[in-house]
């Protein structure tokens, strides 16, 4: 993990994404499931973000508004500087260069119909980055290296590959294009717990080797996301509730949310693991065709009072780059 560098390379201010609900023979709206609502972060150039949360709660979707897969309903998307928002689909094909995305599954993310080093070469093809057929052969070699893999696999096709050599063949073909940024949908989530380690290591030398890459990493695994994130920003219902470095979140964890996700994390110690105070959430995750007022948490909040259904309480600083989102914190 680098923190040594404090350049922003994404800034998303006030981000909303819904997706309409229709109904009858001519389509009618009748509603917005609300995915993303309003939210706010930054990723230091060089650093890693874990994004964690509930499934349902958001986060892929906003890796796919960053990638501009989805066109966001409201706010705003700085990548290096730039809003992203507004660009037509030209200036959209230059930014997706330097951003990639590694996907959940390994087995259904590659074309079982085309080799691997054909998938890992791709994006070279589509941005014009090599200029002859021995650059190219030359360049995926090279990519099949940096993951760890034997180029002479180059000519096997996908179902010839184990889960963990798949996901390093997503990553190779991740970094071909020499991305500044690479989106981490739950890469590991698919993967048995012996692989998973070797891709959290893979990904982590990437980082150190690339000076410069940034990740953003979709998880729900908050053992996973303390173990390769610089940062945390944990999500409820549509909103990001808290954010700080990740040893802070884990010794300090301010919001009841947070609280209760950490308290169910597994500890090796058995001592400890008996005697620790568990957190009990009370009833179901909200819907997000229509979230509660105020505070989305507030139903399910040992906390609560009156005022917490009344206001969406904002994110304010607490400590040292430390954010939460709860009046009462």
């Amino acid at each position: 993990m680098n923190t040594q560098l404090n350049e922003h390379i994404l800034d998303v201010r006030d981000l909303k994404m819904y997706f309409p609900v229709t109904r009858g023979l001519l389509r009618k709206k009748v509603a917005d499931v609300k995915a993303v609502d309003g939210v706010t972060f930054k990723v230091k150039r060089g650093e890693t973000l874990g994004l964690v949360g509930e499934s349902g709660c958001g986060k892929t979707t906003i890796g796919r508004c960053v990638l501009r897969l989805y066109q966001p309903n409201d706010g705003q998307i700085f990548f290096e500087g730039e809003d992203i928002i507004p660009l037509p689909e030209k200036g959209i094909r230059e930014v997706r260069r330097k951003m990639a995305l590694i996907f959940q599954d390994p087995y259904s993310s590659l074309d079982p119909r085309q080799s691997a080093g054909s998938i890992v070469g791709e994006p070279l093809k589509i941005h014009d980055m090599v200029e002859s057929p021995i650059e190219y052969r030359d360049r995926v070699d090279e990519l099949f290296r940096i993951v760890g893999l034997d180029p002479s696999m180059s000519d096997r096709f996908p179902h010839e590959f184990s889960g963990g050599q798949r996901q390093r063949i997503g990553v190779a073909r991740a970094l071909a294009c020499e991305p500044s940024l690479v989106i981490c949908d739950e890469p590991i989530s698919a993967l048995d717990v012996s692989i998973q380690a070797q891709v959290i290591n893979l990904l982590e030398e990437l980082q150190e080797g690339l000076k410069g890459l940034s990740y953003l990493f979709i998880a729900h695994d908050l053992s996973v996301v303390r173990h390769i994130s610089d940062r945390v920003a944990v999500m409820y219902l549509g909103r990001i509730v808290e954010v700080t470095d990740s040893q802070t979140l884990y010794d300090d964890p301010q919001h009841p949310y947070t609280q209760a996700l950490l308290s169910a994390v597994p500890i090796a110690d058995p001592f400890i693991e008996e005697t620790r105070e568990r957190i009990i959430l009370q009833g179901e995750v909200p819907t997000p065709l229509d979230p509660p007022p105020g505070c989305s948490f507030h139903p399910r909040c040992s906390r609560v009072i009156p005022e917490c259904s009344q206001a969406v309480p904002p994110l304010k600083t607490v400590g040292a780059e430390h954010e939460v989102a709860c009046i009462r914190v």
